[in-house]
């Protein structure tokens, strides 16, 4: 596998499997951590409170950015 320049991570060419596994790993680890109503309940919380509006905004930006293709990349 070939390095990047100026990382010791090799490149993992189509998808990058460590980072999929620790995501992964991660993951399950919070959920079973006990946190995950406290959590829901927080996220209930700014949903329904004074962050909705910065929250929907930010929603939309998403899903704008999701149907189209990104403007940073240039072929």
């Amino acid at each position: 596998m070939a390095e990047k320049k100026g990382t010791s991570q090799p490149n993992e060419g189509e998808g990058n499997r460590t980072a999929a596994r620790e995501y992964n790993q991660a993951q399950q680890d919070f959920a079973r951590s006990g946190k995950v109503q406290e959590k829901a309940k927080e996220a209930r919380k700014a949903v329904d409170g004074a962050e909705a509006d910065e929250l929907r905004d930010a929603e939309l930006v998403g899903k704008r950015h999701a149907a189209e293709e990104d403007p940073e990349v240039k072929r």
